[in-house]
């Protein structure tokens, strides 16, 4: 299935609803964009008095109404159907035929705009120009953020970083800051430049995370409870934001008088975003065939870059391994059928693990391939077959034990566990390569009722 990128269906439609006017903060990128949207919406629900604070993230994670939520927590069911019904039954009624990631973006905006939040974060689905979110006024965007941009969707975007990039910055307005990013990719700086000067936007580099921030005349000192160095980045483009919203003309007053360093360091203090660089205890569950407590690392990581990140953090935790003892390392993946992106693209920065300098440690290498549960409203998402997978792993990792799923997609993550669980001795269960197979990790959790932090 096809993804029809235009703004033209959004545009009829959106004159049959009431106005968006909530002040919100417009958040693109390749990797990184979530962990933005997710600094932000701490930091904002931190604040004295208290600001009431919409967000919406994509992709949903276990359930589709999950995207949504409002003061860092997911809106209820009945919410959520109620605002999907209406905007299906004016769909229906105007003959727009809206697309399934158009409902609920819509559902999500009328959903805030409702409740009458006083800020928004509104995080892009893919590109930016484009984008269901894009179709916001621009009277109501404070500040435009560009996380980190890499190779991703091409078939949509373009086949170059450039090109994304320039998709990417489309989210822009005149008059307002536009903050970018580190960048790995140097084009990008041009990219972004060139449609910032013709749109009229105001570019802003990220600041470097650092305790003194100019807004304000006093230190900010907080632990960020991310894992991975690159989340000083994505804190950095949070912060400037923040300051953005805080120092430009545009500034919405009832928003920058609760804000304050006291609650910048909460928010930051108490951010989560589950599913990167996740840890979670699964105990011993011996009826489910789950016979020892596995310690898993759950990442979203389904491209090169993501990968590259998650590799680096794996080299981070062997460097803390006792190297008189082999290391037991179990991979749990499943791929994202999105070509021209390959198996062996993404998998390559993780496979096989890249030991520490000079380390002498030994590791051995276990990897599941399988397939995830399909999500729901989006068909378009296919999941590539565990064979496929297969062949791309044991080029990477021949000397791997290499065990492939079969049977009903719904249980193969189970029989994953099962198998990473008849190992002897500790070690490190890491489930990666797409956000749905990390879903479908929290789905089991769920199920059986283990908390996830």
């Amino acid at each position: 299935m096809s993804i029809d990128l235009s703004l033209d269906r959004l545009r009829r439609f959106v004159q049959y609803l009431p106005p968006y006017t909530r002040p919100t903060f417009h958040i693109a990128g390749t990797n990184g964009k979530g962990s933005v949207s997710a600094i932000l919406t701490s930091i904002l629900c931190s604040s004295t008095p208290s600001l009431s604070v919409g967000r919406y993230n994509s992709p949903h994670l276990v359930s589709i109404h999950d995207c949504i939520s409002i003061n860092d927590s997911t809106i209820d069911a009945a919410t959520y159907s109620d605002a999907r019904s209406r905007i299906e039954y004016l769909d229906q009624v105007h003959g727009t035929k809206l697309s399934k990631f158009e409902l609920l973006t819509l559902t999500a905006l009328s959903i805030f705009e409702k409740a009458k939040v006083d800020v928004v974060v509104l995080e892009v689905g893919m590109g930016g120009r484009l984008d269901a979110t894009n179709i916001i006024p621009d009277e109501s965007v404070i500040v435009s953020a560009l996380t980190s941009v890499d190779l991703d969707h091409q078939s949509f975007l373009g086949t170059t970083v450039a090109e994304i990039a320039r998709e990417k910055a489309g989210i822009a307005r005149k008059g307002r800051v536009f903050v970018l990013g580190p960048q790995k990719h140097p084009e990008v700086l041009e990219a972004v430049q060139d449609v910032i000067r013709n749109i009229g936007g105001e570019l802003v580099t990220s600041i470097a995370v650092a305790p003194h921030m100019p807004c304000f005349p006093h230190d900010i000192r907080a632990t960020l409870p991310l894992f991975g160095d690159h989340q000083l980045e994505n804190l950095g483009v949070a912060l400037t934001a923040i300051s953005a919203l805080l120092t430009h003309p545009s500034a919405h007053i009832n928003i920058v008088k609760s804000i304050s360093p006291k609650t910048i360091s909460r928010g930051i203090q108490s951010v989560r975003w589950p599913g990167r660089l996740s840890f979670h205890l699964l105990p011993a569950k011996p009826k489910h065939g789950i016979t020892r407590p596995l310690i898993v690392l759950a990442d979203g990581a389904h491209n090169s870059a993501s990968s590259a990140t998650l590799g680096s953090y794996i080299t981070h935790l062997l460097s803390l391994a006792d190297v008189e003892s082999p290391v037991n390392l179990t991979y749990i993946l499943s791929l994202s059928h999105s070509p021209p992106k390959t198996p062996l693209q993404t998998l390559t920065p993780i496979l096989p693990p890249t030991l520490p300098s000079q380390s002498s440690l030994k590791i051995h290498v276990r990897i599941a391939c399988l397939r995830f549960t399909p999500p729901d409203e989006m068909p378009w998402v296919k999941s590539v077959a565990p064979e496929d997978l297969r062949d791309a792993v044991a080029s990477l990792t021949p000397e791997a034990e290499i065990w492939v799923a079969d049977g009903v997609v719904g249980n193969q993550l189970h029989h994953a566990l099962e198998w990473a669980a008849k190992e002897n001795g500790d070690g490190l269960v890491v489930v990666a390569g797409s956000l749905y197979l990390v879903a479908d990790l929290y789905r089991f959790l769920q199920q059986e009722k283990i908390k996830v932090l």
